[in-house]
């Protein structure tokens, strides 16, 4: 893995090698690997983990193909990311259209 120091700017070069670091799963395997771990139950997690990403996959897939919907995005709150851009909380409504009139009998 290799991460390129520009400016001499070896804060920003940790910060890249670290996200690149969690990419990979490297952390979560130095986590596993600090205690033995028995064949058996190796087995097990790796099945289980076979079966959460063929899961996912397969919910991808449909979701792709409109078989299954899609889930609803979550709603952004907060200030807005740059100065001067309005967030969603700050949009004006939309005004309703005018609904018809009952009909006099």
């Amino acid at each position: 893995m290799q991460v390129l120091v520009r400016d001499n700017n070896v804060d920003q070069a940790l910060r890249v090698l670290k996200k690149k670091m969690q990419r990979e799963g490297i952390f979560r395997e130095m986590k596993q690997r600090k205690a033995y771990e028995k064949p058996s139950v190796r087995k097990a997690r790796e099945k289980a983990e076979a079966v959460r990403r063929a899961r996912k996959q397969a919910r991808k897939t449909a979701i792709r193909e409109g078989l299954i919907a899609a889930p609803k995005p979550k709603p952004r709150t907060g200030a807005p990311r740059r100065p001067g851009m309005p967030s969603f909380s700050q949009q004006p409504a939309a005004t309703p259209a005018a609904a018809p009139a009952p009909a006099a009998s």
